[in-house]
This record gives C-alpha cells, structure tokens and sequence, in this order.
C-alpha cells in the first residue's frame, strides 16, 4: 500500500516529520489565489493509495476553505483513502448552546470536515461533554493523548512533583500526569467571565511548599488562566513551576506574563508552531496514521 503525506507550505516542517515516521512521500498542495480573493489548492503529484492531509486548525477560518478544497482535489487526483491529521481540531469548545443565540458550532464543522475524509487524527481534543469524537465527525477519529510526549520534554525531577490542572473539567488528564511522573494530582476552579477574564483559585491551600510543579492544560490562548495557576503555585511556596500546554495558541506576550509571574519553563507540543515547542507528535501521529489505514 502507498502512502503520501500532503501538506501546505506553512507546515512543511511537522508534515516533513510525519512522513519520515511513516516512511512515506511527501507532496505539495500549492494555494493558488485568484484577484477576488478566492483560493485554488492544487494536489500536486500524484496520489497514493492512502493520501495523509496534514493541517493544524489553529487560526481555522481561512483554512477550513483551503482545507476542504484541498481533499477534493486529491480525491479527484486518484486517493482511495484519505486521511486528516489536525494535531489541533478547531471549534469545539462550543458543544452545547449556553446562551440564547449562539451555534453549535460542534455540530457545524465536525461534520463539514468528517465528509472530506476517511478518518481523522488529532490531538488532545478540546471535549468535555463529548465522549467520542468520531460521532461528533460522522467519521472514523483518534484522538491521542499528549501527556506522554510532553512528560518526556520535561527535566527529571528528583521527587514527584506537584501536578496542577487549571479546573475541574481537568481532572481526568491531571491525573493521568500525575501517574506518567508519579506525583499528585490537584484540580483548580475557574470561572470565566470573558476571553480575557478569568478567575482561578483553589478548594484547600496547595500543597506546593518546596516541591516542583507542573501547571498543565490542554489549550493555552490567552494564557490568563495558566498566569493565574502559576501565582498561586508561586505564593504557595513552589520550589520550581514549570507549565505544559498540548496546544500553545497563545501570543508572545502571553508567553512573557507566564515566566514573569514565576514559571521557570514553559513547553508545548508542535501541533501548532510555537516558540515553547518541545514535544514533536510525529511518532505519536504517525502510529495513529497507520491504525487507520490498516497498516498495523
């Protein structure tokens, strides 16, 4: 069976990575833009048996177009199986309707983009209240768990440190930290009043004083709540604090305010390109790729 990775120039390098995993091809998709503003992307080569479409969704508004066009394009360039990998999957942190007036936006492009594909691979999806992705999709997903390749980015601490999750909601990944580098696990509350206004605190004092901790969450963008996670572990007399995000979306700013309030480090995963990246996810993504295309 033959396998090409496709990818946009932007993210040539992660999909470079893939490939290599994979042992397989790497192709161009080239964007052509024509004067009103419309984009042609053009599958350029031909396809393999399995064509792998490698797209990050941050930022998603404009790629979502380019996206969807793109797997058309190598449908029609002869791909029987085509398969999505989006280390990050975009829009859905809206999976219910909180107020009157809002979308679903879950249900809106979940599907749009499940259509397009045979299965998808992403990364630490942004779920709370759905179980399964690939119902959400109405196709084939995996979505992998990042704890592994962060833990490995981290320095060795030379007790269990202290693992913080920035709310209730992260409870499950904390502890699944927690386990990975044998420490303890603590959720933290958090009640948001807006993009950029959050409020973090904890149930009972940390149990912070003298040892290393790791603030880990899932996505970072305005990187408000994780500035707050930090203070508080700082005031409880933290020896250390270092911060692990799957998904860095947040702006250089962002990044100074977090080491500022007292983080010694900070790291992500390379789902989106980012100056804290440390944990690259091809191996991860590429066994996920094969389970998919029935290589495993």
């Amino acid at each position: 069976m033959t396998l090409t990775v496709a990818a946009f120039a932007d993210e040539r390098a992660p999909a470079r990575r893939l490939a290599a995993a994979l042992g397989a091809r790497l192709a161009e998709i080239e964007v052509h833009e024509f004067p009103d503003g419309e984009t042609m992307p053009l599958a350029v080569g031909p396809a393999a048996e399995v064509t792998v479409i490698y797209r990050s969704l941050d930022r998603p508004n404009g790629k979502l177009v380019e996206l969807l066009l793109a797997a058309d394009a190598w449908r029609r360039a002869g791909a029987k199986r085509l398969i999505l990998v989006a280390p990050y999957f975009c829009y859905l942190r809206q999976d219910t309707v909180f107020a009157p007036g809002q979308p679903l936006s879950r249900d809106v492009i979940g599907p749009l983009i499940g259509r397009g594909f045979d299965g998808v691979v992403t990364v630490q999806a942004h779920l709370h209240r759905t179980q399964v992705l690939g119902e959400a999709l109405g196709t084939q997903a995996v979505n992998l768990d990042a704890v592994n390749a962060l833990a490995e980015a981290l320095p060795p601490y030379d007790s269990p440190p202290l693992i913080v999750g920035p709310d209730g909601e992260s409870r499950e990944w904390v502890e699944g930290w927690a386990a990975r580098l044998q420490g303890c696990a603590v959720a933290l509350q958090k009640i948001r009043r807006g993009d950029r206004s959050v409020t973090v605190s904890a149930t009972s004092p940390l149990p912070a004083q003298g040892r290393a901790v790791v603030i880990v969450d899932d996505v970072a963008s305005s990187g408000r709540t994780l500035e707050q996670a930090v203070r508080l572990a700082r005031v409880a007399g933290a020896a250390t604090i270092d911060v692990a995000v799957a998904h860095a979306l947040m702006d250089p700013a962002a990044t100074r305010r977090l080491r500022r309030a007292g983080a010694r480090r900070v790291i992500s995963t390379d789902s989106v390109r980012h100056s804290t990246n440390a944990a690259h996810l091809a191996p991860l993504l590429a066994e996920a790729v094969r389970s998919l295309a029935g290589l495993l």
